[in-house]
């Protein structure tokens, strides 16, 4: 069974999503998956070297506070996947290019579960800067991965534009948000309860 799962790696729903969706395909014990996971850029345009906490929520949201409620909620239903949101230690929101560039290097060693996970971790949990070339090469190092390789990898155009090729590909589907999977020949739009998912995919079989 084939997924496409669009997602960012500053999107806290998409760690979510990402949850939910592991504990979902856990229950077909008899069905093969193929999981591409999609780049999505929720801020293309976003600085590489990222911008302020503070300076993006107040360009987003007109400030902190009016974000606040739809964080607590988000840290709420992370909570329910035992993922402890640490919001208050990420001070840089990051451009997400290059994090989007590690997880494509880490499907040719199928990695890219863990190292996205990782990334996921790093940034909503330890707070840490995920747009930081170094931080993404200590993830990389992690799991073992060739750090020389990776860095020359981030160091190529061709892989900028790699990512930034999937930009009007989701624009033709309509896809404005994410998380967002596609099962096969069937959509799922948001962080999903793991219910409603095994639901697609037992509609499926």
């Amino acid at each position: 069974m084939n997924i496409k799962f669009y997602s960012d790696t500053i999107c806290g729903w998409c760690f979510i999503g990402h949850s939910r969706l592991k504990k979902a395909i856990s229950s077909f014990s008899k069905i093969n998956f193929n999981i591409e996971h999609v780049p999505f850029q929720l801020n293309p345009d976003m600085p590489l070297q990222g911008i302020d906490r503070r300076d993006y929520l107040n360009l987003k949201f007109g400030g902190p506070e009016n974000a606040q409620p739809m964080y607590d909620h988000m840290t709420s239903q992370a909570q329910t996947e035992n993922l402890n949101f640490n919001l208050n230690l990420i001070k840089k929101t990051p451009n997400t290019i290059k994090s989007h560039i590690l997880i494509k290097f880490s499907e040719k060693f199928d990695l890219q579960e863990q190292i996205k996970e990782q990334i996921f971790t790093a940034y909503f949990i330890e707070g840490k800067d995920i747009g930081d070339q170094n931080i993404l090469l200590e993830i990389a190092k992690s799991l073992n991965l060739n750090i020389d390789h990776l860095s020359e990898e981030f160091s190529k155009k061709e892989n900028f534009e790699k990512i930034n090729s999937y930009i009007p590909i989701y624009q033709s589907k309509g896809i404005h948000g994410v998380p967002y999977f596609e099962i096969n020949d069937k959509t799922i739009s948001g962080a999903q309860s793991t219910e409603n998912i095994i639901k697609v995919i037992q509609s499926i079989v």
